[in-house]
């Protein structure tokens, strides 16, 4: 028996108006998206991908973004368990601060760090160091850090609130310090949250551009990473390298999307 079609519930105008727009606008991004991809001829493409100068961003971006990733966890994972578990003087100021990043346009960011770690007094000391950040792939390490480390901080914090403080608390009665009881009872149990918040961190910092530009500069083989190779190439017309670049860009950010989702469940955190 098949059932009585009168009887299947019709959608409602409004909800068919809102799915209708959905599925437009997912439609226009895949098409825009996919066309990008399939734009250079397939040889064309194998080709600037196996490119020395895509070789050496693709090499440079993992290099830098592995360190500048590290650094987040390692700096992220005490300011966020500290905004999400100790009240503080200034503990809604700090979290404005730790805030700041994510609504500056990355430029900025780049123009304070390139003075800060140019003609300020801090940035001559370390000059007659010999630590030069400036132009240099060190400078892509501190940019990609300044402007994620938000990321990452908000990430960890939303992971460390959805854990009961009583399981700390039951950890210590039974003989834990406070640090077994945060390396035994609180890490393993914000492990996805960890790993989510690294791994959506980890692609920012290879797709990171402008603050990257204004610090470390577009030096070809010198501070090229993948977004700089895509800028350098459309600025002088060598559209197949960029879009070797964007290629290997889209296929970061479509898996680093796919673990994001797979450890947070799809839950928004920023």
């Amino acid at each position: 028996m098949f059932p009585n079609r009168a009887a299947l519930p019709r959608p409602s105008p409004f909800k068919a108006i809102f799915l209708a727009v959905s599925f437009c606008l997912i439609a226009y991004m895949l098409v825009v998206i996919a066309g990008l991809v399939v734009y250079p001829p397939l040889p064309a493409l194998i080709e600037s991908l196996l490119s020395p100068e895509i070789l050496f961003a693709v090499e440079l971006s993992l290099v830098t973004s592995a360190v500048s990733t590290a650094f987040c966890v390692i700096a992220a994972v005490p300011v966020a368990y500290s905004l999400a578990r100790f009240s503080f003087p200034g503990r809604g100021v700090a979290n404005t601060i730790f805030n700041i990043p994510l609504t500056l346009p990355p430029l900025v960011a780049g123009v304070a760090l390139l003075i800060f770690y140019g003609p300020s007094t801090f940035g001559k000391m370390l000059s007659e160091w010999g630590l030069d950040v400036i132009y240099t792939p060190l400078g892509i390490v501190v940019a990609q850090f300044f402007v994620n480390l938000p990321y990452m901080v908000r990430v960890t914090r939303s992971a460390f609130e959805t854990i009961n403080p009583r399981y700390e608390h039951v950890a210590r009665t039974l003989g834990c310090t406070e640090w077994g009881a945060f390396r035994q009872v609180t890490l393993p149990l914000a492990r996805s949250g960890l790993i989510a918040g690294l791994v959506i961190t980890w692609s920012k910092s290879i797709g990171e551009f402008g603050a990257v530009l204004m610090l470390a500069g577009a030096t070809r083989m010198k501070t090229e990473t993948l977004p700089i190779a895509l800028f350098l190439n459309m600025s002088t017309g060598d559209l197949d390298l960029a879009v070797a670049a964007s290629v290997i860009l889209i296929a970061i950010s479509v898996i680093s999307l796919a673990v994001f989702e797979r450890y947070t469940g799809g839950r928004g955190v920023f």
